[in-house]
């Protein structure tokens, strides 16, 4: 793999120059961006793993990405502006070979003339009171939305959103009011109907003068910006575009790791969506913020919360970003686009739980080794720091000692990490071979093999999943199915399917001499390498199917790879060499699981609670009636009760520690502390006594 992607990198490096040198500028102000274009394209030309042609396919897929991106929510642009930058959809990679920007100058200049007539629509509109007792419905989804005809239309798109925004509130003063009467508390005061309908659009008002506000600050280089992201994401979603940006956003956008809650952040069509949760952080011990999450509003505490829709990453970063043991309120629509306010105590990370555990589960009169794995970490500067894959090792020999009678690992939301550490992890529980095949733009892949003959652990070896697994987790678990050394067991169909590799490149490094005025030009992200399976199929779009899948809440949605614009497709190699496991008999552990799971209560209550959050996303259109929104939320909360028992312990299933460990844990409060959490919720994850069950079974 080292060969090919020096070749890559050395391609980039002579292609982009002797572009450049025969290229010739006149206009200093629109040269950067003509040249900023080009290094772009041929960098993407040159590097990319399967790099688009510049056609008429190329120019609609910018067309409608770049679209989504300027107007997400379709309150600002009307008909005849989309009629007149639709007669582009098919000539932007003509203009790009020109190094042109008419479309995206157009495209400027019209949002930025609707926006000033949009400015005065909020303010009129919530002069005057909203009567909530009309039956009128506002649709949420703007993909199945439309542009507004004309100026009135757009006017009542804009009354109908407010409406939703000042009822929402108002329903919840009104229930803030009666949560104080209720419990006679005099500090809250009790305000008429009329006065809190009042205060909701004030409140409302607020929050529109700030979204302008930050609209007007959107500098032009900024739409340049995402304009460029919009042709690197038609190649695949992984691609992307960094405008230049001092170091502390750059990093922003590079990590997108936050101080304070420990999550991971990308704007994606004016939305600000949650992309990874960093172990062992503030937002990962909390539990309820989740990969895929959108953000909509951010607050300080008890504070008024501020709406995030339309604001910069770097912006939002501000808000969240806090000193330790401060509150943030997150107000997140989920998967199934129901909006909850998420709570989080700012910390910082605990390093100890980013690296593997381990844990005793006793479960039908056996003892099973548990090892939690959030990531694939290595010491990247070989300078004594911690591997996971050494890190692996130790608590299956720790586990082995225990004497217990089977493992399991949990790659679940591991989002992945070293891809040394997979081969080597892979290497602990078979004799030796192939772990996975990696292949760049050359003819032919490169395997990567344990070459280790010793078999640390040969016993019953479970690999928990879901559709937060990607990337090297994937790889794991492919591994260890294709050699059916391990059962799989996963509570989503497929895990998330990332099986691509990105490099950053910087632009300026490519530039000749003569255009080194012209620095700095940002940033490329650019898929490069693909991963194979050792059977040949790529974990790319299509991830890895379980060997047993449960029951999930989310299962009914499709979530990962598949869902992100212009995936790379699957394809497959030949196989490597490898022999297979012998002694598990999958088809057997699935019957035994299926049966357990089928007279489960809790396992029925979770499939209920998945055609819920189904029934729930998929109607998107909301009333505008205030009764019937509180009798909704009402509703929505009495039903909710009924999945309570998903939070309580599981009878006949307990944890504990390794006797090695319970002199570290008497001496140390904190690291006790932390322990008893981490037991109680093993305590009530219904799939780990699942996968506790299937070791009972591989081990008769």
């Amino acid at each position: 793999m080292k060969r090919s992607r020096i070749i890559i990198i050395a391609l980039v490096a002579i292609t982009v120059p002797v572009l450049l040198a025969s290229y010739r500028f006149n206009d200093t102000a629109a040269t950067k961006n003509e040249l900023l274009l080009q290094v772009m394209m041929q960098s993407l030309s040159s590097a990319h793993y399967a790099p688009e042609e510049l056609n008429d396919s190329l120019s609609k897929r910018v067309y409608d990405e770049y679209l989504q991106d300027l107007d997400y929510n379709k309150r600002f642009l009307i008909a005849e502006d989309i009629k007149a930058l639709e007669k582009y959809k098919y000539e932007i990679d003509d203009q790009i070979k020109k190094a042109s920007y008419e479309f995206f100058e157009l495209s400027v200049q019209l949002l930025e003339k609707r926006i000033k007539e949009n400015e005065a629509y909020y303010k009129e509109i919530l002069s005057k009171p909203f009567d909530f007792t009309k039956d009128e419905t506002l649709e949420l989804d703007y993909k199945k939305s439309v542009y507004p005809a004309g100026k009135d239309e757009q006017k009542e798109v804009w009354r109908k959103a407010l409406k939703y925004d000042a009822m929402t509130r108002l329903a919840s003063l009104i229930e803030t009011q009666e949560k104080a009467k209720e419990k006679k508390d005099t500090s809250v005061k009790i305000k008429p109907i009329n006065e809190l309908e009042q205060e909701a659009r004030k409140k409302s008002e607020k929050s529109n003068d700030e979204l302008f506000k930050r609209i007007s600050q959107i500098k032009k280089t900024e739409r340049l910006a995402v304009y460029l992201n919009s042709i690197a994401l038609t190649h695949d979603p992984h691609t992307e575009y960094f405008a230049p940006r001092e170091k502390e956003q750059f990093d922003i956008y590079m990590s997108g790791q936050l101080e304070g809650i420990g999550a991971q952040l990308q704007e994606r069509e004016g939305i600000i969506k949650v992309t990874n949760i960093v172990p062992g952080s503030a937002s990962w011990k909390q539990g309820q913020l989740k990969a895929g999450d959108a953000i909509l509003k951010v607050a300080q505490g008890s504070a008024e919360p501020v709406e995030v829709t339309d604001m910069r990453l770097d912006d939002v970063v501000a808000l969240i970003r806090g000193k330790k043991g401060t509150e943030v309120r997150l107000t997140v629509k989920k998967a199934d686009a129901s909006t909850i306010i998420i709570p989080i105590t700012r910390d910082i990370v605990v390093i100890e739980e980013t690296y593997a555990q381990a844990a005793i589960l006793k479960s039908s009169k056996k003892n099973i080794g548990y090892i939690k794995l959030p990531g694939f970490y290595t010491d990247m500067n070989r300078s004594g720091g911690r591997s996971s894959a050494s890190d692996i090792k130790k608590e299956v020999l720790r586990l082995k000692k225990e004497g217990v009678s089977g493992i399991i690992i949990d790659l679940r939301d591991n989002g992945g990490g070293s891809l040394q550490d997979v081969v080597d992890m892979g290497g602990l529980f078979i004799e030796r071979g192939p772990i996975v095949q990696v292949k760049g733009r050359e003819k032919y892949p490169a395997v990567y093999e344990d070459y280790d003959a010793a078999i640390h652990y040969n016993g019953p070896l479970v690999i928990m999943v879901n559709a937060g697994s990607a990337s090297a987790s994937e790889i794991l678990a492919a591994a260890m199915q294709d050699y059916q050394r391990a059962v799989i067991v996963g509570t989503s169909n497929t895990t998330f399917g990332k099986g691509t590799v990105q490099r950053v490149f910087n632009l300026d490094d490519y530039l000749i001499p003569e255009f080194q005025s012209f620095r700095p030009l940002g940033s490329l992200k650019i898929t490069m390498q693909k991963f194979y399976r050792i059977n040949g199929g790529a974990t790319q779009l299509r991830g890895v199917t379980p060997d047993i899948v449960l029951p999930d809440a989310y299962s009914l949605f499709d979530i990962g790879e598949k869902e992100q614009d212009y995936p790379m497709p699957w394809d497959e190699i030949e196989a490597a060499n490898y022999k297979k496991w012998t002694g598990i008999d999958v088809n057997k552990v699935k019957e035994q699981s299926k049966k357990r799971v089928d007279v489960n209560a809790s396992f029925s209550l979770v499939k209920e609670q998945a055609r819920k959050l189904k029934r729930q996303r998929d109607s998107s259109t909301v009333t505008l009636n205030l009764a019937a929104y509180q009798d909704r939320l009402k509703r929505q909360k009495e039903e909710d009760k009924k999945y309570e028992s998903l939070s309580k312990d599981i009878n006949g299933f307990d944890v504990v520690s390794l006797k090695e460990d319970l002199a570290a844990l008497a001496s140390d409060t904190v690291k006790a502390v932390r322990n008893k959490d981490w037991f109680k919720n093993i305590r009530k994850d219904i799939y780990l006594s699942e996968a506790a069950a299937v070791i009972s079974d591989l081990q008769k």
